[in-house]
């Protein structure tokens, strides 16, 4: 390895550091955490999808464990939750009659 190689190593550490030390961040490094590209964040905070921060008025900051917590919001049941879901239904609903 010459020294550019491990040059651009650490930098690739470092940045991946940030995620796991940082609190708050900024536009890019929220974009590249959750792999998006800045202009589809860009667009997310303009309709007002996702929590940000604008302390100035026209930057945006963004709290990582918002951002994760956002990030899982959704969540999509498996086939083995969803039959055992109805399964649990349908017990609840025969015995009801």
């Amino acid at each position: 390895m010459n020294n550019s190689d491990i040059k651009v190593l650490a930098d690739e550490i470092a940045a991946n550091t940030i995620f796991t030390t940082k609190e708050v961040l900024t536009s890019d490094e929220a974009a590249r955490y959750m792999g998006i590209s800045k202009s589809y964040l860009y667009k997310l905070t303009m309709r007002q999808k996702i929590p940000h921060y604008k302390p100035m008025g026209k930057m945006c900051y963004f709290n990582r464990l918002e951002l994760e917590k956002w990030l899982q919001g959704n969540r999509v049941a498996t086939d083995e939750e969803l039959s055992q879901q109805a399964e649990a239904y349908c017990m609840k609903k025969g015995g009801t009659r």
